[in-house]
């Protein structure tokens, strides 16, 4: 891959409005957005602080079950790199109040026909 198709702006900042997006729904417990988000497909992969999903279904299982209160969070460190039109990857860290715990994120999304999907995601806490 030539590196001029690294962080093009016009598709950089599309992924950043897919990624803050999903910021948004998450600490809003917005689960259709959060499901939109996501790619509906039995190879979607959730690696979670607690638990591993795989499969689109196990994700809704998931956040339908999962408490709605104190998902606000502070970012650290967020990178977004976009490599040619249509596959993107997002870091994270962040820290949510009343913790010393330092949370990572990481995300692969694939720019589809009906958007920016998350295909593989990954959430860790550092211990």
């Amino acid at each position: 891959m030539k590196t001029d198709n690294i962080d093009r702006p016009a598709i950089l900042a599309e992924m950043n409005a897919a990624f803050y997006r999903y910021e948004q729904a998450l600490i809003t417990n917005d689960t259709a957005v959060l499901d939109e988000l996501f790619w509906h497909d039995p190879r979607t992969v959730r690696y979670g602080a607690g638990e591993n999903l795989y499969g689109i279904e196990a994700i809704r299982e998931f956040r339908a079950a999962r408490p709605s209160q104190g998902l606000d969070r502070d970012l650290i460190n967020t990178t977004i790199t976009t490599f040619g039109d249509d596959m993107a990857i997002a870091s994270t860290e962040f820290r949510r109040e009343g913790t010393d715990k330092i949370g990572r994120q990481q995300q692969t999304w694939v720019k589809m026909l009906s958007g920016w999907k998350i295909v593989a995601a990954h959430v860790s806490l550092m211990v």
